[in-house]
């Protein structure tokens, strides 16, 4: 049931006209209701619109309070030009916007915020619906009949989703950080469970479930109720969401449910900004490059950045990016975008130092793909095949074996996607191994980076469970492994099997004198420094991972997992990290 009340609230403040819970109908009679920000000057206006469950009346700061002021502490050009009124969690700020001739539009997606209804996130029936809000608002008498979607993370992902629909007026999108699998960047990680989505639902969903009313959050945007007007029951609510604790752990292996909450690249035909973080391991960045290189568009644009998650979106240098874009696809501006090069990357270096570049295509076309081979004498890294035959044994649930390069002659580029070829056996039924590569100093000190949550991040990660080594042929290339996970091939104890694993894209350019490590663990990777702190809508203190964490018990048991794990090295025994090395051009 619908408890807001049709009499429209609209206003004019802050230079713009302000429609509030504009109703949009869905073809099953539910009532979404959405904001609306536009030029005062009547006319018809390109417009940005983005649908999700983070509650449009929610204002950053009284939502993402640590993530808010951590942004703005440190990049003041985000409060620039703007009252940061209307300013929310991973979506546009309208007075950044309207001032520019465009109508921003922010909807409530089904059970959440304002708008009522059982909350599923990113199944088809939100999807739908996010593309009939597109469609609505291309026929507004505000509109110019073209809508460009933006966002970040959850309003990313729905993007790629939508775009598959290929609703009619949908004529650009923007796709800052959001992954494109549900299953491969997300849920399970190599098959192994990753806790994070669980959590999430807990503490940025549920806090925000249409129907908490006044148990919930008075926005400061309108004083109107964020999640209201009605005030339900705990087992009213509970009745109107999914139990994801549960529905996440019963579709262990990719199945319909994963393909529902997933994007289908083939059918992705719009024009698209696809902006990633080297530093997302855990969510996005996969959905990043993949999105960008296997989306049917023939106009497709890649940037890569690094620091915090949602940072970049609001700065300066992003917003400028993002206006050139959908000024030439929604505005018709001849601004040079159709000359932009394909890809945008913000080279890292240690210090979290950024040099931009710009390539024709991803993976970087000049890459000289290089093996750096497991050795058993002293446990090096470097070209050479192993001739004797040896065995690394490790406890299966332990921190595993670290291999080092000889310090780096010179100034080495290594940017792209990474693979790893292992031959493993396990004293046990089945084996997780979680692969990451390291820098280390001259003196053996580590370097890690602010990624996109965690402010101790390696260089790169990867995930795999042995008993999920099933390769995909016709999807799998030599630098991206791609698993099946559409059934479970337990090991025979004791018996050496090859794992391939996908290792997700990365940048770093490591000095002189510096060394690459690779580590091949049985559980996740931790920093072993100061505390990467807390984030207040994370449950989980950062120890290098972030929220991208996988020790649930139901998933990681006893008898199945701890035991030993052997590495067996030798000159029939592939074992080695595949690094895109990038020559100066």
């Amino acid at each position: 049931m619908d408890h807001i009340a049709e009499t429209l609230r609209s206003e004019t403040r802050d230079g713009m006209r302000i429609d509030w819970d504009m109703p949009i109908a869905m073809d099953d009679g539910l009532v979404l209701r959405a904001d609306v920000y536009r030029p005062i000057a009547e006319g018809r206006y390109p417009v940005l619109m983005s649908h999700g469950p983070y509650a449009k009346l929610l204002h950053f700061e009284g939502g993402y309070v640590t993530a808010w002021h951590k942004m703005v502490d440190e990049f003041p050009d985000v409060l620039a030009n703007s009252s940061n009124r209307y300013q929310a969690w991973e979506v546009v700020d309208p007075e950044k916007w309207v001032p520019h001739g465009y109508v921003v539009v922010r909807v409530d997606s089904r059970g959440a915020g304002r708008s009522p209804g059982v909350m599923n996130p990113r199944n088809a029936r939100e999807t739908r619906d996010f593309a009939a809000c597109i469609e609505w608002g291309g026929v507004q008498s505000w509109s110019n009949g073209k809508v460009g979607l933006n966002g970040i993370s959850y309003y990313a992902i729905n993007q790629w989703q939508v775009a598959g629909l290929q609703p009619k007026h949908l004529a650009a999108i923007c796709l800052w950080e959001g992954m494109t699998d549900h299953y491969r960047d997300y849920i399970f990680h190599g098959g192994i469970y990753c806790t994070f989505a669980q959590n999430w639902y807990d503490m940025q969903l549920k806090v925000v479930q249409h129907g908490l009313g006044t148990r919930g959050h008075k926005s400061r945007l309108n004083g109107e109720l964020v999640s209201g007007p009605p005030t339900l029951t705990d087992e009213e609510l509970g009745a109107n969401r999914i139990d994801m604790w549960r529905e996440l752990f019963d579709h262990p292996l990719d199945d319909a449910y994963h393909r529902e909450r997933s994007a289908d690249l083939s059918k992705v035909e719009v024009p698209l900004l696809s902006a990633g973080n080297w530093g997302g391991q855990g969510l996005h960045p996969r959905g990043n490059f993949e999105g960008f290189a296997n989306a049917a568009s023939e106009q497709k644009w890649l940037e890569v950045h690094g620091i915090e998650h949602w940072t970049h979106f609001y700065t300066d240098y992003g917003v400028r990016l993002q206006r050139r874009f959908f000024d030439h696809f929604l505005k018709g501006e001849d601004n040079g975008w159709d000359r932009q090069p394909k890809v945008q990357l913000q080279v890292r270096h240690p210090g979290e130092t950024f040099v931009q570049r710009f390539e024709d295509a991803w993976p970087i076309p000049r890459t000289r793909w290089t093996k750096f081979h497991l050795q058993s004498a002293g446990y090096g890294l470097d070209a050479r095949t192993p001739t004797a035959p040896a065995e690394i044994a490790f406890r299966a649930l332990g921190d595993g074996a670290t291999f080092l390069t000889e310090p780096m002659a010179r100034e080495t580029e290594i940017t792209g996607p990474i693979a790893a070829r292992l031959r493993v056996s396990s004293s046990t039924r089945d084996a997780d191994l979680f692969v990451v590569v390291r820098l280390f100093t001259p003196d053996m000190k580590e370097v890690t980076f602010r990624g996109a949550l965690d402010p101790h991040t390696p260089v790169a990660q990867g995930w795999l469970r042995a008993s999920h080594r099933k390769l995909d042929p016709d999807r799998t290339l030599p630098h991206r492994p791609y698993h099946t996970h559409d059934e479970v091939r337990p090991l025979e104890p004791g018996k050496p099997y090859t794992l391939d694993i996908e290792i997700w894209p990365t940048c770093i350019v490591v000095p002189a004198g510096y060394r690459i490590g690779f580590s091949i663990r049985g559980r996740d990777y931790v920093f072993t420094g100061d505390s990467g702190g807390r984030l207040s809508n994370m449950k989980n203190e950062f120890t290098g991972c972030g929220p991208f964490l996988h020790d649930d018990p139901r998933d990681r048991t006893m008898d199945r997992f701890d035991g030993e794990t052997r590495i067996h090295l030798g000159a029939d025994q592939e074992n080695y990290l595949l690094l895109p090395i990038i020559p100066a051009k």
